[in-house]
């Protein structure tokens, strides 16, 4: 784009009945206001016009694209329309545009209506979810043949994800876990103090972490944690074109990225949610000891008695669901990312909160549909 130091109101006119002023940058974010201009102008009834254009003080594609479309316009309808005064840095570009005459007609330089943007925005969603839908397609697919046949999964890059993923996670999952015990022990011990129920606290502390809070607290935090990375990793191997040098070596980067990722995480995160289940309780027997004056033993007792161990399988069933749905958008985003490193942080931040919604959505829906299974 080529621009001058003037300030001219962009504008469309009809000067002296046969003139056509034409004024300003004629550059994109003036598109809207000029098409609507030319839209509402009413030529004159004549054979011969001309165009001023001196007045032009910037012009980009998209201006002198609307430029020809006009003269092409006043052209068809039969009147003779000649140009005089525009620059020749403009008249180069009318004439690249005039030279792509069959791309101009797609072109749409006019402010889209809600009607427009709504479809428009429709559109990009149902692509959207047709990629993801084909990305979860093939995933499913070579996840399916690893396991009948796992001499294909690369075990040592599991295992590396293993111990990146879960190991090192250990020391704020345990932490986080052992808070949340605490957290929900001594907000329920000022209630239960006053009806004397002292001892509820141990079903408060049980049930709440063993069903809800460890596996979804887990969840969350390894989004964070390693869904951010995944997007993180494979973006930038996609922008410095690593991926194509691993398809160029005829590798499946499914295979190699995807499915090590998936396996790790499906093993890491029960194994996290056990380890936040028994500091959770510890969390919760110690504030138990010190607020509601409910030993270690009473608590244990009735640990036993009152924490059936459905609750415990309930939450450690959908722990697996988590970890392959913060793998698969994690890896997803990560293959979404186009051209630069700006991308990069973009497509990660979007991960993640995928990540997050779609873990507690799906623990939503599995509270509602254990409410009415009545388990």
């Amino acid at each position: 784009m080529v621009e001058s130091s003037s300030s001219i109101e962009p504008r469309i006119c009809i000067i002296e009945d046969m003139i056509i002023q034409c004024e300003g940058a004629w550059t994109i974010p003036n598109l809207a206001a000029l098409d609507h201009a030319l839209q509402t102008i009413k030529w004159p009834d004549m054979s011969e016009l001309m165009c001023d254009t001196m007045k032009i003080s910037a012009m980009d594609t998209g201006g002198a694209v609307l430029l020809h479309r006009t003269l092409m316009t006043l052209r068809k309808e039969g009147r003779r329309v000649s140009v005089q005064g525009l620059r020749a840095e403009f008249g180069e570009l009318l004439q690249m545009v005039s030279c792509n005459r069959s791309r101009i007609d797609e072109v749409d330089v006019s402010e889209p209506g809600y009607l427009s943007q709504l479809e428009q925005w429709g559109r990009q969603k149902s692509q959207q979810a047709v990629r993801a839908l084909d990305f979860v397609g093939e995933a499913t697919v070579h996840v399916s043949g690893a396991l009948r046949r796992p001499s294909l999964i690369r075990w040592r890059a599991v295992f590396h994800s293993l111990d990146r993923d879960g190991y090192h996670a250990l020391p704020i999952t345990g932490l986080l876990a052992f808070l949340m015990g605490v957290v929900i022990a001594y907000q329920g011990a000022e209630q239960l103090r006053q009806f004397g129920a002292n001892i509820f606290v141990v079903d408060l502390v049980g049930i709440s972490l063993f069903r809800e809070i460890s596996p979804l607290i887990v969840a969350i935090l390894i989004a964070g944690r390693s869904g951010s990375a995944y997007a993180a990793q494979i973006g930038t191997m996609k922008v410095t074109e690593e991926l194509d040098a691993v398809r160029t070596l005829g590798l499946s980067p499914m295979q190699l990225l995807v499915l090590p990722r998936v396996f790790a995480l499906v093993i890491a995160v029960p194994l996290l949610t056990v380890y936040a289940d028994i500091l959770g309780v510890i969390g919760g027997a110690l504030v138990a000891s010190s607020q509601l004056n409910v030993s270690g033993v009473e608590f244990v007792g009735r640990f036993e008695e009152s924490v059936a161990l459905r609750h415990f399988f309930l939450g450690m069933g959908k722990a697996p669901c988590f970890a392959v749905i913060i793998a698969m958008v994690g890896c997803y985003q990560g293959f979404q990312i186009r051209g630069n490193v700006d991308d990069v942080g973009k497509r990660t931040t979007i991960g993640v909160v995928q990540s997050i919604f779609l873990v507690i959505v799906f623990d939503a829906v599995c509270s509602i549909v254990f409410s009415w299974w009545k388990i």
